[in-house]
């Protein structure tokens, strides 16, 4: 999709601030502080904004692992809902 193609409400857009684009990433992470080891929350990220959010997550120690969409939805699918 690009910039310019409609979303629709079902459609997942990026976690990053103002972006309205269809996500294509997901950014599976924790904050240890906050979350058992296992627990993963998740950003949303589009190409553009994939490796920016990847980096804010990566200096903190939060990120633990990006997947694409489709590939998240197929693991969440066989291993039960995260």
């Amino acid at each position: 999709m690009g910039d310019n193609d409609p979303v629709s409400d079902e459609t997942p857009i990026c976690s990053a601030k103002g972006c309205r684009t269809a996500a294509v990433w997901v950014l599976a992470w924790n904050n240890p502080k906050l979350h058992t080891p296992e627990r993963r929350k998740t950003w949303l990220a589009c190409d553009e904004h994939r490796e920016h959010l990847s980096h804010f997550l990566d200096l903190r120690g939060f990120l633990k692992d990006v997947v694409t969409l489709e590939e998240w939805g197929r693991d969440a699918g066989a291993a039960g809902e995260r």
